[in-house]
């Protein structure tokens, strides 16, 4: 994965606590910060896929993960990621047919 470095102010509360965690867990700052921009980032994209608007697919791409992992993500998020009831009945009846 690519990196690009960007500055940008956060808030003192945010890096208060991501001392805390660095110091809790045994890591530098920079990548407990790092840790909860990609959890942000894993929610947002959970959402656009649960919102239809991308593919798990192109989320697994985006997050370096594989669609499997995408599934375990959307569920530690509490989000659950399949197909939508309409989609899901229309499969049913498709296969009665071929069946």
């Amino acid at each position: 994965m690519t990196t690009i470095s960007y500055p940008m102010r956060i808030p003192e509360e945010i890096f208060v606590l991501s001392r805390l965690r660095a110091q809790e867990e045994h890591l530098d700052q920079a990548t407990t910060l790092r840790q909860f921009l990609h959890t942000g980032a894993e929610e947002y994209i959970v959402h656009l896929v649960a919102e239809g608007r991308i593919s798990i697919g192109k989320a697994a791409e985006i997050l370096n993960t594989t669609v499997y992992d995408l599934q375990r993500i959307a569920q530690k998020h509490g989000v659950r990621l399949g197909a939508a009831p309409e989609q899901a009945r229309k499969s049913r009846e498709t296969a009665k047919r071929i069946f």
